[in-house]
């Protein structure tokens, strides 16, 4: 069941889009053969791909907002925009507070250093002093579950290993918004549910949450508002048991606009 602390209708925004879109250039070509070959061409080579048109909404402060939609739908894409990761081509981007981004798998890591330098070096990103983050060291270290593989470069860890050190840092570095990606999936059951334990602890200190998930039970237990998106536009913004059906109902849907022109 979606949690029962959902803020106030008045309560303070601390993420605002407005008209925001993004677009992004495909290559074809395969090889650097072939874009050396091809270069200075035509577009012919090129595809442009709009991830986002005309997004807007408003997040107030303490909610836990689930961004669902099918592969391609553009939910990864504006997590990213909504944790700074990339900017949009067009509109207003606006957030407050401090957040942590759990994205793609290995994000924010450097393959070559070790999780004990990862650690600190993500820490100092989100602006934390050493002081803080040694505070928090030892309590990343628990929660992650690596031990002995805190001094090992993080290229040489499992996927797994990426998302308990990932996930640790993200919760401990005491963010008003956490941003949590698909990435997990890719932890094993016990350590899956030692995260929406966490997040649930989260939900009730009144922090902003924002996720993006695959699982239509992981939606409908912690999120109380559910954004549907479609081919890059939000095609449902509301609770959270109607969002889900708007989300079944979108895979049978086309993409919104005008309809294509019928071919002679």
């Amino acid at each position: 069941m979606a949690s029962s602390g959902s803020p106030a209708v008045d309560a303070p925004l601390v993420v605002r889009l407005d008209g925001v879109s993004k677009h992004f250039v495909v290559r074809r070509e395969k090889s650097l053969k072939e874009r050396l070959v091809n270069f200075g061409r035509s577009r012919r080579h090129r595809e442009d791909f709009t991830a986002l048109t005309g997004v807007g909404f408003e997040i107030p402060v303490g909610q836990t907002v689930g961004l669902v939609g099918h592969n391609g739908s553009g939910k990864s894409t504006l997590l990213k925009v909504i944790g700074g990761i990339i900017a949009p081509d067009a509109g207003v981007v606006e957030r407050r507070g401090r957040i942590a981004a759990l994205l793609e798998l290995g994000a924010g890591f450097h393959p070559d250093l070790t999780g004990r330098e990862n650690v600190y070096l993500n820490g100092s990103v989100l602006g934390l002093s050493r002081n803080q983050i040694d505070e928090f060291f030892q309590s990343i270290v628990d929660f992650s579950e690596i031990g002995e593989f805190i001094d090992t470069q993080v290229k040489f860890y499992s996927s797994g290993m990426y998302v308990r050190l990932a996930f640790a840092v993200a919760v401990h570095v005491d963010p008003d918004v956490l941003l949590v990606d698909e990435v997990l999936a890719v932890g094993d059951e016990p350590f899956q549910r030692k995260c929406m334990d966490k997040i649930r602890q989260f939900q009730s200190e009144g922090r902003t949450i924002v996720i993006v998930s695959h699982s239509s039970d992981q939606i409908a237990d912690v999120c109380d508002r559910v954004i549907v998106l479609n081919h890059g536009h939000v095609v449902f913004d509301g609770e959270t048991g109607p969002g889900l059906e708007a989300l079944a109902a979108s895979f049978h849907t086309p993409p919104p606009g005008p309809a294509p022109e019928e071919q002679p």
